[in-house]
Parts: structure tokens; sequence; C-alpha cells
């Protein structure tokens, strides 16, 4: 039987890459990507699956599903010239996917399918830090998370609920991590950050708050706050919360994370939720 064995809380800022090559192994960024990546390392998963929100790269307005999965053996990406990370083809298993998506329809998702397809630095950001030879298959789990409505906190935790009793379901041994990829407060181009920047924190007090929910393992409260009025006051891709809420669905939102540190200059945070 399948199982999961980890999740991970993950930022996936596109110009990170290059601050890392230009600043040295030594930086914040390093640092706590090389974090995760030993938890990664450590837990030898078979497969990810990744809950995360384009930025208008693999969708656009005229196709833009609240819900969707990619269903193949591979993808490509980035589709967006993330600096410092070459496009590339990353193993998945389509297999996997296709039954995650059946249980997922079954439970009352209207999970779009995706076969033919690429990704941006929503997913390979984390990808370049922690699996640097692509040698783990990832399938992307996308919610749209930037473009109102937003979809419910709550029915994004019930569909990483799905999504867990999908990946328990698999009836051959293997080791699933999960990750919910993405920001807290953020606005990116957008009207609430300072000159000659390209983005900014609009709500710091709700970093704050999010990581306490998180840390005392409080998401029914998480769940109550994270409405979609906050989420954009938040700022323009605040809805990001949504994947680590997803995430925290698959694995048990009860769980208090084994390892959380927040980046409150990026509105983002890094976590790790590990049990025996």
């Amino acid at each position: 039987m399948a199982e999961i064995v980890a999740g991970f809380g993950v930022p996936h800022t596109p110009v990170f890459p290059f601050f890392v090559e230009r600043d040295g192994p030594d930086c914040e960024i390093a640092v706590l990507f090389r974090k995760l990546t030993e938890h990664l390392e450590e837990i030898r998963p078979d497969l990810i699956v990744m809950f995360d929100t384009d930025h208008m790269n693999t969708f656009f307005l005229d196709n833009l599903p609240i819900f969707a999965v990619g269903v193949g053996d591979d993808f490509t990406g980035p589709n967006d010239e993330v600096r410092s990370v070459p496009v590339q083809t990353v193993k998945s298993r389509g297999d996997v996917a296709a039954h995650l998506r059946n249980v997922g329809v079954h439970a009352g998702f209207d999970l779009g399918l995706l076969q033919e397809f690429s990704v941006d630095h929503s997913v390979f950001v984390p990808l370049h830090f922690m699996t640097p030879k692509l040698h783990i298959p990832v399938i992307p789990i996308f919610i749209s998370g930037h473009v109102p409505p937003l979809p419910p906190a709550h029915r994004c935790y019930a569909l990483g609920e799905a999504i867990g009793k999908a990946v328990r379901s698999w009836k051959e041994p293997l080791r699933v991590a999960v990750f919910g990829s993405g920001s807290f407060s953020l606005e990116v181009w957008g009207p609430r950050i300072a000159p000659g920047r390209t983005d900014g924190v609009p709500d710091p007090d709700w970093v704050t708050r999010v990581m306490g929910l998180i840390q005392g393992g409080e998401i029914d409260t998480l769940l109550k706050e994270s409405t979609e009025a906050q989420m954009l006051k938040a700022g323009n891709v605040g809805g990001e919360i949504l994947n680590w809420i997803a995430m925290l669905g698959s694995i048990g939102g009860t769980r208090k994370p084994t390892w959380i540190a927040p980046q409150m200059q990026n509105g983002h945070a890094y976590g790790v939720w590990r049990w025996s």
C-alpha cells in the first residue's frame, strides 16, 4: 500500500535561484532550502505530489479551472523564463495521477485534466533547490488562488483529504511526500508595493497569525480565518495559502510541524511535517 511519509510547505519566489547563485550557499535562502532538502533526502520518497497555483502560464482567463491535475508521464518547465533555471523535463506518474483524479472526482471534486503541459516557477523553484537532479517523479495539482472567486479554504482542505485518501488507496508500495507551494501575504507588481520594488508584503500581521496557527495545529481556526476577503487583503497572490491548506488536509491537519521557519520579508515560510 502507498503511504504519505511527510508534508512540506515551500516558497517559490522566482528570483530565488538567481539570488542563491549570486550570494552563495551560505545565504538565508540557501540555508533554509537546504534544511528542507535534508528532510526530503532522509525520508527517501518515491513520488512528490505538489499543490501549487499557476501564474497564468499553464492556464489563462479563457481556461481557468478551480482545481486540476496533471496526468502524464512527464512535463516540462519552467515556462516563464526563471533566471538560473533552464527548461527541463520532469518525470511524473501518469498512472498514479489518473488514480488521484479518479478518486477525487468520485469524492465530489470537479478536477480538470491536463495531459500535455508545462508548469511555471511555482513547481520548478522548489524542485530546483530540493531535487536538482529531478530524480523524483512529481504530480502537480493546481489550485486557483489568484483570480477571484477563490475556492474556500475548507474546500481546499477537503481536497487535500481526498487526495490523501487516494494516495493511501494505491495498491502498490509507494512513499509519497506532499508539498504545498506558495506565500501567505504577497503583492506582485500591484499597487501595494514600495516604489522601485516588484513585490511586497501587504499584511505581515497575517503572516504572523498564520505561523502561530500552523505551529499550534489550530487548523479549524486557520480555515475559518482564511476567507477570500482576508486572502485578497494579504496581496494579489495571497490565495497561495490554499496550497499549504490542501497539503495539511492530505497529511492530517492537526499535526504540528517538525520544523518551520518564516521569511517575513517575503511573506512566506518553510515547513516540514514528519512522523514515525
